[in-house]
């Protein structure tokens, strides 16, 4: 299970939020806090904890400040900011400090669970440990960058489809399943499922590759193509 600590001076919003996380198989509410101090007090005190859904806007100090005061100590917890805060130079400085993703409040629970999915794949993708080649880098740099409403059909990850969309719009022609699955790291059916996905909803392009012998190799591509 992934441990999360919920951070947000309201109560209300920090219960909902909590529930939200517990919605998501896979994650845990370790613990909520309604300050930094008392977000502080409990990244110290949580005997394991692995992601802080953190709010800005706290009574005591901020959030960016709660991410600079848990570096300085030497905690490297991951962190998800999730605010009302818009302004460019806010989101900038959550980005330099080191938050993964910045979540703008208000949201729907798709918003947040597309975020936990994308950050679950995240430490999937890490936790092989090794060294990594390029199309490796790209997935795990690529890795929270799926939409944060992403509208799939139940049983879809958004980053397993971002995978095939990126993977596809950067090709030079047209992919079959093993190809994608090969690029992206999924397996074959998998990759499979989330072409015909695309294919149905008009943004992948289906073409038939024949052979001398044996059923044709269905080939895709990103059906806006030049």
């Amino acid at each position: 299970m992934i441990e999360v600590l919920v951070v947000d001076d309201d109560t209300r919003v920090a219960r909902v939020n909590a529930a939200y996380v517990e919605k998501v198989p896979g994650f845990h509410v370790a613990g909520e806090a309604h300050n930094a101090l008392e977000a502080l007090r409990r990244v110290e005190a949580l005997p394991r904890l692995d992601l802080i859904l953190l709010d800005h806007y706290l009574p005591d100090r901020t959030g960016l400040e709660v991410v600079q005061e848990m570096r300085r100590r030497g905690n490297q917890t991951d962190v998800i900011m999730v605010t009302a805060a818009r302004d460019v130079s806010t989101v900038q400085a959550a980005m330099r400090q080191g938050a993964l993703q910045y979540l703008v409040k208000p949201f729907a629970f798709a918003g947040l669970r597309a975020k936990l999915e994308a950050y679950a794949e995240l430490r999937r993708t890490l936790d092989g440990g090794g060294e990594a080649e390029q199309a490796e880098v790209d997935r795990i740099f690529g890795a929270l960058s799926a939409p944060s409403e992403p509208g799939l059909p139940k049983g879809h990850s958004p980053t397993t489809a971002e995978l095939v969309r990126q993977c596809l719009m950067k090709a030079d022609g047209a992919l079959s399943a093993q190809e994608i699955a090969e690029r992206t790291g999924v397996s074959r059916q998998t990759a499979q499922r989330y072409l015909k996905l695309l294919e149905r909803t008009g943004r992948a392009r289906l073409t038939l590759k024949y052979g001398d012998a044996g059923r044709p190799e269905h080939r895709y591509e990103w059906a806006t193509r030049p």
